[in-house]
Order: structure tokens, then sequence, then C-alpha cells
């Protein structure tokens, strides 16, 4: 959402930093992200894929089309672990399922099962460690931070082996070092 999440600073006791916002945006404004974390063929790598959805959720639609573009990028067989979660059900989900079912897989985590998911972590460090205090101009400066953010967590060999090692997944033997 627009409003920034208000964390502590390293400002000067008694000097409050001012988190200029701006009032004139509608107070829906947001950027909605969606990510998969995957393991190379080879097993040594992991690797994420992401999309943001300015001023959009993610939908069943939405959400089929984040799979085929996943698709795009990863080669060979996918199988996609998720949560149970309304936008991961439906004809879109179904259908995209049954065009591509020799390269795709969908398994579903227990309910309420977040401990399970590798990708949890990263949307906490993502909105409470990176972009708290972060006042956006609007939503496409919002998403263009959001964008860098996973773009240099993609970089992070390390950052991306933690937030697995942060899952209660059990671990390929290769990410075990």
């Amino acid at each position: 959402m627009m409003a920034p999440l208000v964390r502590r600073t390293w400002a000067l006791r008694g000097e409050t930093p001012n988190l200029l916002e701006s009032s004139g945006i509608g107070p829906r404004e947001k950027v909605s992200v969606a990510a998969a974390l995957w393991l190379t063929p080879l097993r040594d790598r992991l690797e994420l894929y992401f999309q943001t959805l300015v001023n959009g959720f993610f939908n069943p639609w939405n959400v089929a089309a984040f799979l085929e573009a996943l698709l795009l990028a990863v080669p060979g067989r996918v199988i996609v672990v998720w949560d149970g979660g309304p936008m991961h059900k439906g004809d879109p989900i179904r259908q995209t399922e049954e065009v591509f079912s020799d390269r795709i897989t969908l398994e579903r985590l227990p309910p309420y099962a977040p401990m399970l998911n590798p990708v949890e972590p990263l949307w906490s460090w993502l909105k409470y460690g990176r972009l708290s205090n972060f006042a956006a101009r609007d939503a496409a400066d919002l998403n263009q931070r959001v964008f860098a953010e996973l773009i240099e967590v993609r970089r992070s060999q390390e950052f991306l082996r933690a937030l697995f090692h942060a899952s209660e997944l059990p671990l390929p033997r290769a990410l075990f070092s």
C-alpha cells in the first residue's frame, strides 16, 4: 500500500524524520507481487522469478498468467508448491495445468502452513525491512523500488538459500552446504 510503514530510524532522539506522502493519491493505490523460488535442474542454485502488478491484485487469471510466464523462464518440468489461497484455485488455474500438463505439476501445502513456504520470509523482509519508512510518490514509484529490491535479492545466492533454510521444507542435498 502507499502509506509508509513507519519503523525505527537512526534519527537523533527528538528529531523525528518527516515521511512525506502525497495526500492526492487514492488510498487504494498499491503494488502486488508474486514470486517463485526455484531450484535449478542441477540442484546447485536457487533462482527467483517475480512479477509485480501496479494497482492490481493476483486473482486466478493473473496467477495463471504468472505460471505461463514462469514456464517460459524456467526450462524443463516444473513442480509448483504453494498454499491453498483463493488465487491459486479456479478455472484459469485448472486450464493452465491442463494446457501445460507435460511441464507443470501443482502441489498444495497443508492449510495454515506459511512456515513451509520459502517465499513467505521474503515478504516480511521486503515490507518490514527494505520498504519501511519509504514514502513513495505514487504506485509507479513504489513498483520501481520493489522491483529494484527484488532484482538485488535475485543476485544473492546466500540470501536465496537463507529463504529456503528459513522454511521447514526438506532441503535438497545440494543446498545443505
